[in-house]
């Protein structure tokens, strides 16, 4: 087993902003956020365990075993306390970490998060971690974004690449076989509501109307103390779709105080 793949950018010292990526994509997801930042942000886009450069990486399968390598990468890389984000399956991650964690976790930004409800489209999932050529790549892609919005050739071809490689697609079916513990047709693993709402740091969500993966659910299914951004009309792949609509967000997370 290797370690955790993680891209570092900005400044070398001052309290980092860790981003986790959804199912089948990798830190690169991030790149038209990360542009947007001020360059004071010390940022660490982390390959989650199975995807990326952490391929064979520990931690491999559900969310849970994610979390816990993502704590121990961040143990081995001398980050004590930091502010997360995760987008889809990284948001759920990313709630499991501040669960395990909430000493360290100065704040949380779930973007389209995974593990809020049953519902997802399991369906469409699954032909996305089978999913090998540019059309096919394309197609999944086209559907997790809001009508209308073309995703650029440059991350259809990288990810064509990276599915090419031995080993990926074999890891993408490890990782969606445990998403669904129960089966496809008994939806995606709920996180559980109560330790959600026990969180004391800031959270903020923010979720497409749009999302064809992810329902977009409305504020009284959350708890009460999260800043909810809804947006109209967008879909699942904000960091792709809206990425200064994250920007303003995480403006906000990196700037709180809990």
């Amino acid at each position: 087993m290797t370690g955790l793949h993680i891209e570092f950018s900005g400044p070398e010292s001052g309290i980092p902003l860790v981003l986790l990526h959804g199912f089948g994509g990798d830190g690169s997801t991030w790149d038209p956020v990360k542009a947007g930042l001020p360059d004071s942000v010390r940022v660490m886009a982390v390959d989650l365990p199975g995807h990326g450069g952490s391929l064979d990486a520990d931690g491999r399968g559900g969310a849970g075993r994610m979390a816990k390598a993502i704590l121990a990468g961040l143990d081995a890389a001398g980050v004590s306390v930091f502010h997360l984000a995760g987008h889809s399956m990284g948001g759920a991650v990313s709630a499991l970490i501040a669960m395990r964690a909430p000493d360290r976790v100065k704040t949380l930004t779930l973007v389209a998060p995974g593990g809020m409800a049953k519902s997802t489209n399991a369906g469409l999932l699954a032909r996305y971690a089978k999913a090998t050529s540019e059309a096919e790549v394309r197609a999944c892609l086209n559907e997790m974004s809001a009508p209308g919005f073309v995703m650029q050739p440059a991350v259809i071809d990288h990810f064509v690449a990276v599915r090419s490689k031995p080993g990926v697609l074999e890891a993408l079916d490890e990782t969606y076989q445990a998403m669904f513990p129960n089966g496809p047709d008994e939806g995606q693993g709920v996180l559980p509501g109560d330790a959600l709402a026990a969180l004391a740091m800031p959270v903020f969500v923010i979720w497409g109307t749009a999302d064809t993966v992810l329902p977009c659910p409305s504020p009284s299914t959350l708890p009460a103390s999260f800043a909810f951004s809804v947006l109209p009309d967008l879909g699942h792949m904000l960091p792709e779709e809206s990425p200064d609509a994250i920007i303003r967000v995480l403006g906000q997370a990196l700037t709180s105080e809990a």
